[in-house]
């Protein structure tokens, strides 16, 4: 019995690890490949930001949808009854997403509008302020607590993006293609999609605490925004 549940608790923790390796090649690789798309020459003329971001949200919703299916017992007819009792009949739950749903494009049209002006690795540090705005929309919004150690590591969050910010001579090299004004817009639309990023996704957890609703059908409604 001990054994069982010792092998238990090592895929556990085997299965979060492996999950956490996941999330960081996905996030990484989507960096990469959103910043080589949008400054890649060609001729011709560049796919929008729109477009992409709408692209995005149906595969979520479709993701999602598929979920939903999973939890009915892959039962068509559950799924149908679920979609209308809580999206269709539930309209003023739905029109409560609006907010969020809009922050949310705006953040991500402004994520294109940063890796186009900004290198990649600037990029991905200076996105990690939205650690910082969501711990202080956190703070404000749901009335959390946060520890010593967990303001210094907020500090040092911010030392360190100041710190990448901070002009060298081989940044200086990587970066003759990058004007000083397109940088500025850069640096402008990533700070603001922190801010975006943090206020939407506090807001999308105090709306997920005063419900019942799987996550799984919040991002439904969210996305048919």
């Amino acid at each position: 019995m001990v054994v069982e549940e010792s092998e238990g608790g090592n895929m556990s923790l085997n299965l979060k690890y492996i999950s956490l390796g996941v999330l960081v090649f996905q996030t990484t690789s989507l960096v990469l490949t959103m910043r080589y798309s949008r400054t890649f020459k060609e001729e011709g003329p560049r796919y929008l930001a729109s477009t992409a971001v709408v692209i995005a949200e149906v595969m979520k919703i479709t993701a999602c949808l598929l979920l939903v299916y999973k939890d009915s017992s892959y039962s068509l007819k559950a799924l149908n009854r679920v979609l209308q009792d809580e999206i269709i009949n539930k309209p003023m739950d739905t029109l409560k997403l609006a907010i969020p749903s809009g922050i949310y494009t705006l953040q991500n049209n402004l994520l294109y509008v940063a890796l186009s002006n900004l290198d990649a690795a600037t990029y991905q540090v200076t996105y990690q302020l939205k650690v910082l705005t969501t711990a202080f929309f956190s703070v404000t919004m749901l009335g959390k607590n946060l520890g010593l150690y967990q303001w210094l590591s907020l500090l040092t969050l911010m030392a360190g993006v100041t710190l990448v910010q901070w002009p060298t001579d081989t940044m200086e090299e990587s970066k003759q293609e990058l004007t000083a004004s397109s940088q500025f817009v850069g640096v402008i639309a990533v700070l603001t999609a922190c801010l975006s990023s943090g206020f939407a996704g506090v807001y999308f957890e105090k709306i997920l605490k005063g419900t019942k609703q799987s996550v799984w059908i919040r991002n439904i409604q969210l996305g048919l925004h």
